[in-house]
C-alpha cells in the first residue's frame, strides 16, 4: 500500500487484509494464511508474517507484481479516497489450500471475490466456525454470488455502510436483522471512531472506540478488528452453536484492541511489536471506558 493522509504518506509499505488479519489474530492463536504475491514480495515482507508464527504454506507466489493500493484520507480520518488500485498477480488468484489447512477449525474468509470465498469454503472439511467479510464492490457487483456466500457463514463482519447497503435499511439494528436473515447467526458491523456492535443470539451488544492520542494511518484497523475477534473466538474453542456469549462479546472488545492498535502508525509497524501484556492493558482500557456502576 501507499497512504497519505495528515500525518504524513508511506510509499510502498506491506499491506493487504490477510496480512493485518494474520498479524493481530496471531496472538491469540495458531494462524494459516492463504494468499497470492508477486515477485516484488521480499523475503523481508515475509519475514513479518514468519517473525508472528503464521503458516505461510498457504501463501502463493507467481510471477508478476502483488496486488496495490493507493489511497488518501481526509484530515479528520474518516474519509479516504482511492487513488490507484492494480490487481496483478490477485486478478487470476485461484485459492488452493493446503491439506492440513483444510481440517482447521475455524476459517475466516477476507473481502474477496464471493465466488473465490465459496472456494475456499468448498475445500474445508467441516469447520467448527465461518467468518467472512465483503465490501460494495462485491455488494453492487455480485450480490447473487454474495448471498450464496452468506448461507454458507456463521458470522459477517462489515461496516456500517455496506451493512446498509446490503440490507436496505439504514437503521442499524434493522439491517443486522436483515443480514442475519440472509444466514449469518452473528452480524458484526463495524462503525469506525464510533466503534462496533453485535447481534448475536438475540442480543445486543455495542462499545464505542477507544480515545487515541494519535492516529497515523487507519488502513487495516477493519482487518485488525477481524483477527482480534476471530482469534480470541478459536483461543477459547468457540463453536457455531456455543452459548458462550461472553466469549463473543470479550471478542469484539479484542477486534477493538487490535484495530486501536493498528491505526497508531504506518502499515503494520505498531501491530507487529506489540506484546501480550500491552493487549492485555488496553482491554483494561475498554473495560474502564464502558464501566459504570
Amino acid at each position: 500500500d501507499s497512504v497519505r493522509g495528515p500525518r504524513g504518506s508511506v510509499e510502498r509499505m506491506l499491506g493487504g487484509s490477510a496480512t493485518y488479519f494474520s498479524i493481530a489474530a496471531s496472538y491469540f492463536t495458531q494462524v494459516r494464511v492463504v494468499g497470492v504475491v508477486g515477485e516484488d514480495f521480499e523475503e523481508e515482507h515475509h519475514s513479518v508474517l514468519l517473525e508472528r508464527g503464521v503458516c505461510t504454506e498457504g501463501l502463493e507466489r507467481v510471477p508478476g507484481k502483488t496486488f496495490f493500493w493507493s489511497g488518501e484520507y481526509s484530515a479528520d480520518m474518516n474519509e479516504r479516497q482511492t487513488l490507484e488500485t492494480q490487481l496483478n498477480v490477485f486478478a487470476t488468484f485461484e485459492p488452493k489450500l493446503p491439506l492440513h489447512y483444510r481440517h482447521s477449525p475455524y476459517l475466516f474468509l477476507g473481502n474477496i471475490d464471493p465466488e473465490l470465498q465459496l472456494s475456499v469454503a468448498s475445500q474445508m472439511e467441516s469447520p467448527a466456525l465461518v467468518a467472512g467479510d465483503t465490501m460494495n464492490f462485491w455488494i453492487e457487483g455480485k450480490r447473487g454470488e454474495l448471498q450464496k456466500t452468506l448461507q454458507k457463514i456463521h458470522i459477517l463482519i462489515i461496516n456500517d455502510s455496506e451493512a446498509r447497503q446490503l440490507s436496505g435499511e439504514h437503521n442499524l439494528l434493522k439491517a443486522a436483522r436483515a443480514i442475519q436473515s440472509m444466514g449469518p447467526e452473528t452480524v458484526v458491523i463495524k462503525r469506525g471512531d464510533n466503534g462496533a456492535t453485535m447481534v448475536h443470539e438475540g442480543e445486543v451488544f455495542s462499545i464505542p472506540a477507544l480515545p487515541l492520542h494519535e492516529v497515523y494511518d487507519p488502513t487495516g484497523a477493519g482487518d485488525s478488528f477481524a483477527g482480534g475477534f476471530m482469534g480470541y473466538l478459536a483461543s477459547r474453542g468457540v463453536a457455531r452453536n456455543g452459548t458462550d456469549k461472553k466469549a463473543f462479546r470479550r471478542a469484539v472488545v479484542y477486534g477493538s484492541v487490535m484495530g486501536s492498535f493498528a491505526v497508531e502508525k504506518f502499515g503494520v509497524e505498531r501491530l507487529r511489536h506489540l506484546n501480550r501484556e500491552e493487549i492485555e492493558a488496553r482491554l483494561r482500557d475498554f473495560r474502564n471506558l464502558i464501566h459504570f456502576e
